[in-house]
């Protein structure tokens, strides 16, 4: 006689939990909106005022590789949340596996452009300003 009852508390924490799995991939949503909606202001801004987008490019993008990064990381903890609270079948195993799989290549390649972009911005800005001598 417990087994209804058990599959009853399931099926409880499954609807209970799946609110917050909601809120967290709409967090995720709205973290890579919010990022591409400023990435593309300040590329529009930038370009108004005619000024260099070369330098200020990489700026903006890393920018907005940081908001994707950590749009990411919701994605995946929304995953992790749902997969914690019902044991999936082999196939839902499987392509979770995938899913985060892909989201974690992606998650370490942009960590790592961000980081190279860093360091080229601040390379940058520590090379002196070249100085004319005068004749």
């Amino acid at each position: 006689m417990t087994l209804p009852i058990d599959l009853l508390l399931e099926s409880g924490v499954q609807e209970l939990i799946g609110w917050p799995v909601h809120a967290i991939e709409a967090a995720s949503a709205l973290i890579i909106f919010a990022g591409a909606v400023c990435a593309f202001v300040r590329f529009v801004s930038t370009g108004l005022r005619r000024r260099s987008l070369i330098g200020e490019f990489s700026k903006i993008r890393l920018r907005l590789g940081r908001f994707l990064v950590l749009g990411l990381e919701f994605q995946l903890a929304g995953d992790v949340l749902r997969t914690a609270v019902a044991p999936p079948s082999f196939t839902e195993i499987g392509q979770l596996a995938a899913i985060a799989a892909i989201r974690t290549v992606l998650n370490f390649f942009l960590t790592r452009e961000i980081a190279e972009e860093r360091a080229e911005i601040d390379q940058d800005l520590k090379k002196p300003e070249p100085r004319f001598a005068a004749p």
